[in-house]
């Protein structure tokens, strides 16, 4: 398959949210053990990005937290591994960036532990200012306490 064989849709009804759940849960080094209403509640709550191969399959996904106007998140990005190494990803980032609603922002930000040289290919680069950062970071948030 080639990547113009694939399409791309914000219809929060195409999503599949069993696979999506799925892959963040049991797959992703981010959020392993989110529950699936948290994973619902989410995307209801955020622009998200479908990568749907030729047959209809969800093959990737994104989410961005945004107002739409001066900030966006992007986060949750994830191409399954059997459709790895055709520039999916790629393909999927420059339609984010693209997108309309999300033009003119002051700032993106994301967190990636992998993916340094796909993101940079759209501006993203290490903090400029890193003193002017905090976080309020929860760890294992989404296991249970033991």
């Amino acid at each position: 398959m080639s990547p113009e064989q694939f399409t791309l849709s914000t219809d929060p009804a195409r999503l599949d949210v069993a696979l999506i759940h799925d892959f963040l849960s049991n797959h992703s080094y981010w959020a392993p053990g989110i529950g699936r209403e948290l994973v619902e509640r989410s995307i209801r709550n955020s622009l998200c990005f479908g990568l749907y191969a030729p047959d209809g399959r969800q093959a990737g996904f994104a989410r961005v937290i945004s107002d739409r106007a001066t900030f966006a998140y992007l986060c949750d990005v994830f191409v399954l591994e059997e459709f790895r190494g055709q520039g999916l990803g790629k393909q999927l980032m420059q339609f984010i960036s693209d997108y309309p609603e999300l033009q003119g922002l002051r700032r993106w930000m994301l967190a990636t532990r992998d993916a340094h040289s796909l993101y940079a290919q759209f501006g993203f680069a290490p903090l400029a200012n890193p003193p002017r950062f905090m976080e309020n970071a929860k760890l294992d948030p989404y296991r249970p306490p033991q």
